[in-house]
């Protein structure tokens, strides 16, 4: 049997047990102070700053300087207004740990904390003097996490020093001096690092973007920018953003100068004009396009774009022609014999089917003659190596002039050929769009709504939208009248509407008006009048007709859209701008959930003379 030891040598085990000196398990003094730290920091979370600081205070002194320690202690004793040891703190950890960047920029706070705003700047400019190369971000950085904006700009520019380069944190501080609105800041900012690397163009021009709101500095940039353009005609950035902010500001005209410009020095053969040219045309400022598609044609006889600007140039001035009500039909058969001045020059191609396709429109629609529209279609149908798309959309025009024709089997036809050929595709969602309005125009409504229930989810938004809008119609006036009665004398005046037949179909409207007194479709059938009647030049009737809309509560749904309108004629074919920013300031001051209320915005800055976002 093995002896007990002794009492003396059981005494000596327990006080070498208990002092840590075996068992290396056994936790030791860093153990403790973890789990002080743990618990002084609960009681901070509770707001129990008393007992925290206890523990805190209890921690050895290289401890209480740490990084991970020091921030949560001082915490404590700014809670308990403790300055003064608050204070001791933070110099020691400085002292003992230099390389924390943080700890300076907390001293400063705290003197902040404690009233002497004085001591605190004249900490904070310490810290930005002693701000190493490599130490700038991260200084920068604690200065911002303090909301100090003004002290992290004065340490990137004395990065800015160090570095010596002119643009060295640019970005930085093109940022801080966005999120603080000092437009001026950020033009000068932005212009000097775009001088220096062309590569920040995109950068540079987001930021403007960003930070520019008010015309007066808009104004400042451009002209900035145009003498810069002037004194350094070398340097294409300048240009690039000359161009760029006029696009912002839909100055065309000037835009093409720098457009023109730039083409010439990067030798693009045109390309660029041609792409200012087609955003011009897509903001209907014609003129400007028309100027721009003449350049290509001019400078570039024989360059890769000539076909394209000849086709595009034709085309804007049909889109010129065919929204100046109402349509002059000698305008439209100027414009038919211009294109086929392009065409005995580019030849008959699936390259100019497009230009085909848009005379058939205009003999179709606008002239009346059919027959030399369907010739023109299928003409591209059986030219050699056309593609299949180019095909069936000549098919999808050639069906719309059959239902011209009133032949809407031979309609159907061709666009069951189409939606078969191009599944879930943009031509074959055009093509079921086209076929659901035939079956509306028949008064076939649930037929119609199935397709256009599969159309809402259509990858198009556009045609989405537009199937959304005619679902949304059949449901509405479907729901109590389950028999469509005035629904399908409605359908049959939106007939008569694409058929272009204008006069019967405002005198159709006038039937149901009379007939449907009251009825859900009253509204729809009153703005779609208003449109007749501006297409066909009755500016005056329309805006009469659109105030028995705006003017009566009952037709809410629809007074946004009215109103809308009401401005647009008196803007656009009335030229009476006074009067068209107040009717847009109207619609924003009592729509503001509309649709129309961001182009609403637009344009009555842009009547008001102030920069288009």
């Amino acid at each position: 049997m093995r002896p007990f030891p002794s009492a003396r040598y059981r005494k000596c085990f327990l006080a070498l047990l208990l002092s840590g000196g075996l068992l290396g398990a056994v936790p030791g003094r860093a153990q403790e102070a973890g789990g002080g730290i743990s618990l002084a920091r609960e009681y901070t979370r509770k707001g129990e700053n008393e007992k925290a600081a206890f523990l805190f205070g209890r921690l050895r002194a290289e401890e209480q300087v740490a990084a991970n320690v020091l921030p949560d202690y001082l915490l404590v004793l700014q809670n308990l207004k403790r300055y003064k040891d608050a204070e001791k703190l933070v110099k020691k950890g400085i002292r003992q740990h230099p390389e924390e960047v943080a700890y300076g920029v907390a001293l400063g706070s705290l003197y902040t904390l404690a009233g002497d705003a004085a001591a605190a700047d004249k900490q904070y400019e310490r810290v930005v003097s002693q701000t190493g190369a490599e130490q700038v971000l991260a200084v920068a950085v604690e200065f911002l996490k303090r909301k100090l904006p003004q002290w992290a700009e004065k340490t990137y520019l004395r990065g800015r020093e160090l570095a010596k380069r002119d643009t060295e944190f640019a970005p930085q501080l093109i940022q801080l001096y966005t999120q603080a609105g000092q437009t001026d800041k950020v033009m000068s900012e932005t212009l000097r690092l775009v001088q220096q690397d062309e590569k920040q163009l995109p950068f540079v021009r987001n930021m403007l973007q960003n930070s520019l709101r008010e015309e007066k500095d808009f104004d400042a940039l451009e002209r900035l920018l145009i003498t810069n353009v002037q004194q350094y005609p070398e340097r294409a950035a300048n240009s690039e953003l000359l161009l760029w902010l006029q696009v912002q500001r839909r100055d065309f005209g000037g835009a093409l100068v720098q457009a023109k410009a730039l083409d010439r020095r990067g030798r693009t053969e045109g390309q660029r004009v041609l792409e200012l040219a087609a955003i011009a045309q897509r903001n209907k400022d014609y003129e400007s396009a028309i100027d721009g598609y003449s350049y290509v044609i001019q400078e570039y006889r024989k360059g890769p774009f000539y076909g394209l600007a000849r086709q595009r140039l034709v085309q804007t001035r049909e889109e010129q022609v065919r929204s100046t009500y109402p349509v002059d039909p000698a305008k439209i058969r100027g414009l038919i014999a211009e294109y086929q001045q392009v065409l005995t020059e580019l030849g008959r191609t699936p390259e100019t089917a497009g230009i085909l396709r848009n005379m058939a429109a205009l003999y179709a629609f606008q002239l009346d003659e059919k027959d030399k529209a369907m010739t023109l279609l299928q003409e591209i149908i059986d030219l050699p190596r056309t593609s299949l798309e180019v095909v069936d959309d000549a098919k999808i025009n050639l069906a719309d002039i059959y239902l011209l024709r009133n032949e809407p089997w031979e309609a159907t036809l061709l666009y069951s050929q189409v939606e078969k050929s191009h599944k879930d595709s943009p031509v074959g969602y055009e093509a079921k769009l086209r076929n659901a309005r035939l079956n509306y125009y028949a008064g076939d409504f649930k037929l119609a709504k199935s397709h256009l229930d599969i159309l809402k989810e259509a990858t198009s938004r556009e045609i989405a939208n537009d199937a959304m809008q005619l679902s949304l119609l059949i449901t509405d006036n479907t729901a109590m009248d389950t028999s469509g009665v005035a629904l399908r004398d409605y359908s049959r005046v939106e007939l008569l509407v694409f058929q272009n037949r204008l006069p019967e179909a405002v005198l159709g409207l006038d039937k149901l008006l009379q007939k449907y007194s009251g009825h859900a479709l009253s509204d729809d059938a009153w703005y779609l009048k208003a449109q007749l009647q501006r297409r066909m030049g009755n500016y005056q009737d329309a805006l009469t007709t659109l105030q028995r809309i705006t003017a009566n509560p009952k037709y809410d749904v629809l007074s946004d859209d009215a109103l809308f309108l009401t401005a647009g004629i008196t803007e656009e074919n009335l030229q009476d701008h006074e009067k068209a920013k107040e009717l847009y300031n109207q619609l924003l001051v009592k729509y503001p959930g509309s649709i129309y209320t961001a182009e609403a915005r637009k344009r009555f800055r842009r009547l008001r003379g102030d920069v288009i976002n």
